[in-house]
């Protein structure tokens, strides 16, 4: 799965570019007010559905090789710098939100944002601390003292070995889905506040960002290949 998974994510990033031009044929009031409610419904939940796709499908890559999904090299080296336990740090999505609806929100969705927001960033201490405590299992005895001796190491204790580095990943692996839960739940909250005109215009202006980001990393690595090509010919 975890081979396959770049694959995967080349077609739901196709998939991802085709949901934005819907989104954005739909983002505008005057699109929205000729009766269009319904189908804009029917946007909404298949954005929903991708998202759902992906979170599912990475689950499972992430069961076959964490350690692959905490740094994937199909991303750009850009896009990996940007990543917070193997994918956007939830409070992203509060800029986003700003600059997508700005003065649309009324003072009580504000009220609101700012409500969540403050939990959200509660949570990503909890979860950065989590994923602290595991980092820190790995050179903590008795993990370090068998890494240490891992040459020597015959019968139990390799059993030993295996067995706690089986449990550094399950660690690892629970860490991982607290955050895709953080990043899911942050999501959902903040389109249930908002109508389905601003649901639209937002999940728009997310959906923007993320190919923004690719189409920067891509550029930035495909420039820095040049220049090491220019000066190692």
């Amino acid at each position: 799965m975890a081979q396959a998974f770049p694959a995967f994510y080349e077609g739901w990033m196709m998939n991802h570019q085709n949901l934005l031009e819907k989104l954005l044929s739909f983002s505008s009031l005057d699109a929205l007010a000729n009766d269009k409610n319904d189908k804009c419904q029917d946007l909404l939940a298949e954005v929903l559905a991708h998202y759902q796709q992906y979170y599912e499908e990475k689950t499972r890559a992430v069961n076959e090789n964490v350690f692959l999904m905490l740094s994937p090299p199909w991303l750009s080296s850009y896009e990996r710098a940007l990543l917070w336990i193997s994918d956007f740090i939830p409070t992203t999505l509060f800029p986003l939100i700003d600059n997508s609806l700005g003065e649309d929100l009324a003072d009580e969705q504000r009220e609101m944002i700012q409500v969540i927001r403050a939990e959200t960033r509660r949570l990503e201490k909890e979860v950065e601390q989590a994923m602290a405590a595991v980092q820190e299992s790995i050179v903590a005895p008795p993990i370090f003292d068998l890494l240490r001796r891992h040459e020597r190491t015959v019968d139990g204790e390799i059993s030993e070995l295996d067995a706690a580095i089986d449990k550094f990943k399950e660690n690892m692996m629970r860490v991982i889905e607290n955050a895709d839960a953080l990043r899911g739940s942050t999501v959902t909250k903040l389109v249930e506040i908002l109508s389905l005109v601003q649901a639209i215009k937002f999940l728009a202006g997310a959906f923007q960002f993320t190919l923004q980001v690719r189409r920067w990393g891509s550029q930035r690595d495909a420039q820095s290949s040049r220049i090491t090509r220019d000066v190692h010919p």
